[in-house]
């Protein structure tokens, strides 16, 4: 386990940036953390490695965005979900979520504990804690290496 306090939001990103470095195609990131702890900030450092930040909004209102990156003249797809507003698995399933988590491109989770049993067993799990107005407190289970 490792855990990172940031002192900003440009921190968060950068954290998320070396994070990413290590994702490779087919990897899970089950982002958890209450309401503006910083998953889409740390989601947007993730999408700044695979080049396709300019595209990313919070999918908040439609389940899943994918958005087309590439790291290294290597394409990926990147599979934004948010599970806050879902009231139940069911509605993941209408959108044929597995296909996603599953499939080739890098997933990432926000409110990734809301259904824990649909989380890839292989996820990377990675809590966000806003420890104060601009501080974050991330904690992810496995170590990766910074740079």
């Amino acid at each position: 386990m490792k855990q990172v306090l940031t002192k900003s939001s440009e921190e968060t990103r950068e954290l998320a940036r070396q994070f990413a470095c290590s994702l490779k195609r087919g990897d899970c990131v089950a982002l958890v953390g209450s309401l503006g702890a910083g998953k889409t900030e740390f989601t947007r450092g993730i999408a700044d490695v695979f080049n396709c930040a300019e595209q990313l909004t919070s999918p908040t209102f439609t389940i899943l965005n994918i958005y087309d990156g590439e790291r290294s003249g290597e394409r990926f797809s990147i599979h934004h979900f948010d599970w806050y507003r879902l009231d139940s698995p069911e509605e993941l399933y209408n959108i044929g979520f597995e296909e996603y988590l599953y499939g080739d491109g890098v997933s990432i989770i926000e409110w990734a504990d809301k259904f824990p049993d649909l989380v890839p067993k292989t996820a990377k799990r990675v809590e966000l804690i806003r420890s104060s107005e601009t501080e974050r407190l991330i904690t992810f289970e496995q170590t990766f290496p910074l740079r």
